[in-house]
Formats: C-alpha cells, structure tokens, sequence
C-alpha cells in the first residue's frame, strides 16, 4: 500500500545522504516510509566538485578513487535499509551541485515521487545537502519533505 504523506501516495521515495546528524535522521525517516507504504527507496548522494582543489579535478585517479570510495559508503546505507525492512533498495552516485543535480537529473531519471532530505548543512566535504534543501523545495517536480 503505498504512502499517504500529507494525502497524496508515493511509491518511489528518494532520499539524499550524507555524514551529517540531519542527513541520518532523513534516512530513517526514508526507511520507517518506504516499510510503511512498501514503496521503493532510493538513496542518492552527490560528488561535489567544490571540495575539489584544481590538481585533484584534473586527476582521474582522485576523482575515480573518491567516486570508489563514495559507492562503498552508500551500499552500507542500502545494507541498512534492506535489513531494516525495505524491500526494495536503489543507489544513485551523481557529480554536480547536490540541489540542481537531484531536481535536474536524479528526479528525472529515478522517477521518484517524494524527495526527502536533511535541513541542514555541513561544512567541508560533507555540506551535500542541507544548504541545498531550500533550492530542492523550490524547484523539485516532486513533493519535497525536509526533514530537522
């Protein structure tokens, strides 16, 4: 049965992670959904290239090694889900600006009907999201629920 957050059903919830306290707390709120509503959860994280200094960019083995690194970090996040109870668990890894990036490529191609993500941000490496959550809610296609 799907969700019925705020009236409306989703099926497909997307949600983005990162290290930060709110980011964890989006994605267990994602898990206690998905289980709920048996809709499909899927977890996206984005590459910044900010983070990146010129040398780095340009190196192919940085940037294959950071992308590496990134996979292994989000199949822990799908581990978790699946054995919290999600039945169905898909990962996204994507480069870009975190908020353009999820409305402009990730919805689009993930077909997801609910995005959910942290409030806040981080600095450094691990600021994926919660400076972007203000752009996501406005320019999202979907319905978005940002979560403190």
């Amino acid at each position: 049965m799907p969700s019925t957050t705020g009236g409306q059903k989703f099926a497909r919830i997307l949600v983005g992670v990162d290290d930060s306290e709110d980011a964890q707390l989006a994605f267990r709120y994602a898990i206690r959904e998905a289980r709920q509503s048996n809709a499909r959860l899927i977890i996206v994280s984005i590459m910044e290239h900010d983070d990146m200094n010129i040398y780095q960019a340009l190196s192919k083995d940085y940037v294959h090694g950071e992308r590496k690194e990134l996979a292994e970090h989000i199949e822990k996040y799908r581990q978790l889900a699946l054995r919290a109870g999600v039945k169905e668990v898909d990962t996204v890894i994507d480069e870009g600006d975190p908020g353009e990036t999820i409305v402009k490529r990730v919805i689009p191609a993930t077909k997801a009907d609910l995005l959910i993500v942290g409030s806040l941000s981080k600095t450094g490496v691990r600021k994926y999201f919660g400076s972007q959550a203000a752009y996501m809610a406005k320019y999202s296609p979907i319905s978005v629920m940002i979560v403190r």
